[in-house]
């Protein structure tokens, strides 16, 4: 029921389930009463919970009624992460009963005759509410500040919404015009179309085939009572399994879940055992997808076994070393023959039988036919050119160090074990983990060569054959015989408990400065899996310097992680394999960034590595030829997306800046023109004239060793300044340049209405914009926050409880202020989504919201749930390491400390409804609102 992200071909495997399950990222309408509503679960006695087993600090209970509970304690944040995930999703649909499964993901969230606000609460306590619906599952989870009261009332909600949902036809008719919505979202993206199609041609009747959110005409016509029935089927603690993870207190935890949960009864119904399986496929497939926008693309789909089996393990190795980025087998034979822009890899593990994708995005002008050609024949190579153990090696690297990150985040575990309990027992998720510690070369060299054959591969024509090569037929995993007794490791990390108070948070950095200039802020804490976050900021160029070198610096950026000081970009890669690390290197603006994820013992050593990569980049001509093929490719693919010409016409509207000046916002034939330009010798140049450490930040928080930190910032960064670099800028051009920021002063902007139509394109946006006089230094800003809060990003806010909840017209709609904190020049945003049909009525509700606001003002217990909520979430925010270390770093570059956050969040406790009130009639001026509409609009609006 979330927001359906453009499904990008390389993304890993955790983040495509996100991209790829359909999930509730948004708050529902508050439920009525209904005549409708199932009856209200049995009430038994007091119950106990029985211990099951133990894996590595998990530990097991089952209650009376048949619901598994999993508890995973650790205290290294001050958050706790409560999943409930009931084994139902797309896979136990009937035919006529497609999307079922996601309808009631969005109908749990209207409430039951007890908790009728459920959104909202979750707003004022501050919770990070989510849910999603895939194949074999649906789950719901939120994320909290560590509270026993908001604990147990979130306990007590899903116990209640297992077997009390209203589940009503007033629900449903409200609720359907959003789901078809978010359908037409999805379909504006072709190459997530081009998946859909792909996966539904390889499975002809398991429902893997079958679109998770369902055929409309199933949705738009689901039966309400047929609804209730797969509730109430589906719905029961002996189908469910509760994960609670992060800071609690186990044993009052677990009281807390007897009392709610076990006062459940366990049904008396059987449900009914899953038996479909696809027959071996017998032939190559074939499926076109034809659609205006977006660039060529191939796909190949082949079948591989269930999740749970150990082939299915080196079925994901595989498919990362013939796909991986830079060092893949496909990305030789064809990114680096510039037969394609890039290529993907990723095997889905589903309970039953899954499929393996390969793929290839291609750059305007490239040849489909030549790209798909060498896809299948460096998949048909793997027979001629074995695998090799560097290959093995490698991946499986990179699969175990994503593993052990996903184990140490508490917030993540939870969600993560979901997956595994889909695919037969929550103990898979650490048998996962040993079958690709024990794959060697020729379990991945079998697999290959028996799964990956023309006859089981999804592309194509038939074409008849008299010797067809068949793939082993599929068969279920015996999961009670693969985990058996399975105990897991015996040893499990420890982390310290976390306060996340700015004063506690200020009494803990460490702060210094080196001999080149850059400022350096460590906050050691104690973690788990001893991990540490670190972000490094390079400040570069003035205003005349960087004039015409924003595309230069970008595109470098770019290309910073294909190697340097001596290594090649596969050896570069292999390296942060080794020292379990993930690097990124980005330019934007007038600022070099590396983020960096590692472990204690190997942040020093990581720090070096970038240092030296920095200070002596590859940047060849390859590296330069990859980097613009993807950006022209994405660039092609933008130009025709109604979001991105929007936004592109709103940065470009009222922008006083010459073309070259540095805050200047190109259009799109400006930035093609601009990328075709760029060369190696000026992204050579750019690293020599503009980047060094005189000034810059350093933060980094976690596990580590300060004095080796500070050690190796020493040798690697404190004495790196450029040649001759001082403090007055030479003449452009020549020389090193010292950083002076570019000024980004207020103007005014015109008030336009601007239109773009797009042909083919379902869904529609509109984005609005008004500049305003105001950094987030000012006295109004924490005013204009919350009326900003309860105007469009709270869970109950006035825009989303009109435009969402009331009307129905849109999946998405929100408010949010872009803040300044340099100049009084910030930016207030509005923005939606909605079917082209629906653009008049969207426009009436969103002024209409807006003109009320201003005219009547915010309400006592509007801004008492703002505050609390707000408070909350910058509280939750501050508890996150790899954002607390950037902030760490932004405050050494405005010069501030924590205590500015403790400042704004008192300022915030004491704000009144008059002051709120007086800071949005200020600042918010409709009449210089300006609007763009992007959709295929059959007439302009």
């Amino acid at each position: 029921m979330g927001p359906m992200a453009k499904l990008s071909f390389s993304v890993g495997r955790c983040a495509l389930l996100a991209v790829l399950a359909t999930g509730a990222c948004l708050p529902s309408a508050m439920a009525q009463a209904s005549k409708t509503t199932p009856p209200p679960g049995a009430i038994v006695g007091p119950v106990k919970a029985t211990p099951v087993t133990t894996v590595e600090g998990i530990s097991e209970y089952r209650l009376p009624n048949g619901m598994q509970v999993l508890l995973a304690p650790d205290d290294s944040k001050p958050t706790t992460t409560v999943n409930v995930t009931y084994r139902v999703g797309s896979k136990h649909e009937n035919y006529g009963e497609t999307g079922m499964a996601h309808l009631l993901e969005h109908l749990i969230f209207k409430g039951t005759p007890t908790h009728q606000t459920v959104w909202a609460e979750f707003t004022k306590r501050g919770l990070r509410a989510n849910g999603t619906t895939w194949t074999d599952r649906t789950n719901y989870f939120a994320s909290f500040a560590a509270n026993d009261d908001n604990l147990r009332w979130y306990l007590g909600w899903q116990a209640d919404a297992m077997v009390n949902s209203f589940i009503a036809k007033r629900d449903l008719d409200s609720e359907m015009t959003v789901v078809r919505n978010e359908m037409e979202m999805g379909e504006n993206d072709p190459q997530r179309t081009l998946w859909q199609q792909t996966i539904a041609t390889m499975y002809q009747w398991h429902n893997y085939g079958k679109s998770t959110i369902g055929a409309r005409s199933d949705v738009e016509n689901v039966d309400i009572a047929r609804l209730q029935a797969f509730y109430r089927q589906h719905y029961q603690p002996d189908n469910a399994t509760l994960i609670v993870a992060g800071k609690f207190d186990p044993q009052a935890t677990l009281a807390m879940i007897e009392q709610s949960f076990g006062a459940l009864a366990k049904p008396a119904r059987a449900l009914p055992k899953q038996y479909t399986l696809d027959a071996v496929q017998d032939g190559e497939r074939q499926v076109t997808v034809r659609r205006q926008g977006g660039t060529p693309a191939v796909l190949v789909g082949w079948h591989v076994p269930p999740g749970s089996h150990p082939d299915f393990a080196a079925a994901t190795v595989l498919a990362s070393i013939l796909a991986d980025e830079g060092t893949g087998r496909l990305h030789r034979a064809l990114v680096d023959t510039q037969l394609a822009a890039s290529v993907q890899g990723f095997a889905l593990g589903f309970a039953d039988p899954s499929p393996l994708f390969l793929g290839a995005s291609l750059a305007p002008g490239q040849d489909l036919a030549k790209a798909r050609a060498a896809l299948m024949k460096t998949v048909e190579a793997l027979r001629s050119t074995p695998i090799t153990n560097a290959e093995v090696a490698r991946a499986k690297t990179k699969w175990l160090n994503e593993w052990e990150r996903g184990f140490n985040d508490p917030e993540r575990i939870g969600v993560d074990l979901s997956e595994a309990l889909s695919h037969g027992d929550w103990r898979l998720y650490f048998v996962q983990r040993d079958q690709v510690r024990k794959l060697s070369v020729a379990d991945v060299q079998r697999v290959a060569v028996e799964r990956l054959r023309r006859d089981n591969a999804t592309v194509g024509l038939y074409i008849p054959d008299d010797q067809p090569e068949r793939a082993p037929a599929p068969a279920f995993a015996n999961v009670a015989g693969i985990v058996g007794d399975y105990r897991g490791d015996p040893t499990v990390a420890i982390a310290e408990a976390f306060d996340p108070a700015p004063a506690s948070i200020d009494a803990r950095t460490q702060r210094r400065q080196l001999a080149s200039g850059l400022q350096v802020a460590l906050l050691p804490k104690g973690t788990r899996g001893r991990v540490v976050q670190a972000v490094l900021r390079l400040n570069h160029g003035d205003e005349a310097s960087l004039r015409g070198q924003a595309i230069v610096g970008a595109l470098t950026g770019a290309a910073l992680d294909h190697g340097g000081a001596g290594l090649t970009r596969a050896q570069f890669k292999d390296r942060l394999d080794a020292l379990r690390a993930e690097v990124g290197f980005s330019v934007s603006g007038q600022t070099l960034g590396v983020t960096i994820t590692t472990v204690r013992d190997n942040l020093p050593a990581v720090i070096g590595l970038v240092a030296d990569v920095l200070r002596a980049p590859t940047l060849s001509q390859a590296s330069l030829d990859e980097v613009r093929t993807q950006w022209l490719a994405s660039l092609e693919q933008s130009r025709k997306e109604p979001d991105a010409l929007i936004n592109n016409w709103l940065q470009r509207h009222g922008n006083p800046h010459p073309r070259g000046h540095l805050r200047y916002r190109s259009s799109f034939d400006e930035l093609v023109q601009d990328v075709k330009a760029v060369t190696v010798p000026q992204m050579r140049q750019y690293m020599q004239r503009f980047i060094s450490a005189a000034q810059g930040e350093f933060g980094a928080v976690g596990d580590m060793d300060v004095a080796a930190v500070n050690r190796t910032l020493d040798g690697s960064l404190g004495a790196w300044r450029l040649p001759g670099q001082s403090n007055a800028s030479p003449q452009a051009g020549r020389g090193p340049v010292a950083y002076a920021r570019v000024p980004d002063p207020f103007v005014v902007v015109k008030p336009e209405r601007h239109v773009a139509n797009t042909p083919d394109k379902q869904n529609a946006n509109l984005r609005a914009a008004l500049r305003l006089p105001i950094s987030d230094r000012d006295a109004d800003y924490p005013a204009l926050l919350v009326g900003n809060y309860i105007l469009g990003s709270g869970g109950s806010s006035r825009l989303w409880v009109r435009v969402r909840e009331k009307d129905g017209l849109s999946y998405d709609v929100r408010s949010g202020v872009e803040w300044n904190p340099w100049e009084g020049h910030s930016r207030f945003v509005m923005s939606a989504i909605f079917a082209p049909q629906n653009q008049r009525k969207v426009e009436t509700a969103v002024q209409e919201e807006l003109a009320r606001l201003l005219q009547d003002g915010i309400t006592q217990a509007e801004l008492d749930e703002a505050k609390r909520g707000l408070l909350s979430r910058r509280k939750l925010q501050r508890a996150q390491d790899a954002g607390l270390a950037g902030a760490l770093a932004s405050n050494l570059h405005l010069g501030r400390s924590m205590a500015f956050d403790q400042r704004v969040d008192d300022a915030m406790g004491a704000l009144t409804v008059a002051q709120v009130n007086a800071a949005l009639r200020q600042y918010i001026d409709p009449a210089r609102i300006v609007f763009a509409w992007g959709g295929d609009f059959k007439s302009p609006p």
